[in-house]
């Protein structure tokens, strides 16, 4: 296979791995395409839940076909024995020819060992094809396997003047229907969507995936230290049919606590830093509940504190056509910064126009 063949079959495996974010639990979502003499014969993607891992699904529609093909893996095959066999044992199997890889899988209990699996069995593997963008697409598995933690979205819709409501706390709707659509899609790619106490209490949120048609939710993630969320409102109605995690103080009510078990809700209990939570804490705690990609939708003081500690890897930005004024209240809370230098900077990735607003999407800046 000519280098350009490598990359345009790897972009078609990235691709088919996307299809599975959000929905793969902890396992990563990867991509597999299987080609012989140029023709695509197995395609794959990590199953819902984890499991069939990409590998699987695209040799069984291979089939005998697989016997001399390429595969094209996006993360290196796994070469542990856990709730399935390794994958680099099913390709060894198969008698594929070769195998192309995106990006080494950082977890201890692979980290170069299917690899090795593979050349140790005379497959041709070779590494680094497509990397950047594996490795873009699979941030949150890495950090929850280097870091012990998930993936940060911060999701900011706000006015030009970056207000997210009004003096008097009116927010709905600031940006359009169009925009609200784009942000369902968003969710959907991600393992649980997060917001913050004063969110919840203020706008009683579903925080679900609605007019999509899909057959799977996001968890709902409150950060609330008191736990003073509404025991009346659409979280604790549902938490029963979509998992609700609240992340709370050591210093909660025990009664409030035991009331939203019997709803239904988990409890993660976080350590505190100062009169918040502290946001270092809530991502390990999230990362050790199995958690990969958190969407987080604010408020302002939760906005705050994961860009103040630094835990913000993407920030997307839905800008509309409307100035509130000062006395609005402003998307971010205080950072108490001193100088221009101190503020966070990320780096600018694309920005479009959704009906009449924009969204404008940035990265860590490196």
């Amino acid at each position: 296979m000519s280098a350009r063949s490598d990359t345009r079959f790897m972009a078609l495996a990235l691709s088919l791995g996307r299809r599975g974010q959000g929905n793969t639990g902890s396992n990563p979502a990867v991509g597999c395409v299987i080609v012989k003499a140029g023709r695509i014969v197995g395609r794959g993607w990590t199953q819902p839940g984890g499991r069939p891992h990409a590998e699987t699904q695209a040799l069984a529609q291979a089939g005998s076909a697989a016997q001399g093909s390429t595969a094209y893996v996006t993360l290196e095959p796994c070469a542990h024995h856990g709730k399935t066999p390794p994958c680099a044992e099913a390709l060894i199997d198969a008698k594929v020819a070769r195998v192309v890889v995106a990006l080494q899988d950082s977890d201890p209990r692979v980290d170069g060992a299917g690899i090795a699996r593979l050349e140790k069995a005379g497959i041709d593997v070779e590494t680094g094809v497509c990397a950047d963008e594996a490795e873009a697409d699979l941030t949150g598995f890495l950090l929850r396997t280097e870091q012990g933690r998930p993936l940060v979205t911060l999701k900011l819709a706000s006015s030009f003047d970056g207000r997210i409501a009004t003096g008097t706390g009116e927010s709905q709707w600031i940006t359009g229907p169009e925009a609200r659509r784009v942000v369902h899609a968003m969710r959907v790619r991600h393992d649980a969507v997060m917001v913050g106490g004063g969110t919840a209490r203020h706008d009683d949120p579903s925080l679900t995936v609605r007019g999509l048609g899909v057959d799977h939710q996001p968890a709902r993630v409150v950060v609330s230290r008191r736990l003073d969320v509404p025991l009346l409102g659409n979280l604790a109605r549902t938490a029963r049919e979509i998992p609700v995690l609240l992340c709370h103080g050591r210093d909660a009510d025990p009664m409030l606590q035991k009331t939203w078990a019997d709803l239904g809700a988990h409890l993660v209990s976080c350590a505190a830093r100062g009169s918040q939570l502290d946001p270092q804490d809530v991502l390990k705690q999230l990362g050790a509940y199995g958690l990969t990609r958190v969407f987080c939708e604010g408020g302002s003081a939760l906005a705050a504190a994961l860009i103040e500690a630094d835990l913000v890897d993407r920030l997307v930005g839905f800008t509309a056509g409307v100035a509130i004024g000062a006395e609005g209240l402003p998307n971010i809370g205080a950072l108490g910064l001193g100088k221009l230098s101190e503020a966070a900077r990320f780096d600018l990735d694309a920005v479009r126009r959704i009906g009449p607003d924009i969204c404008h999407e940035w990265r860590r800046a490196l």
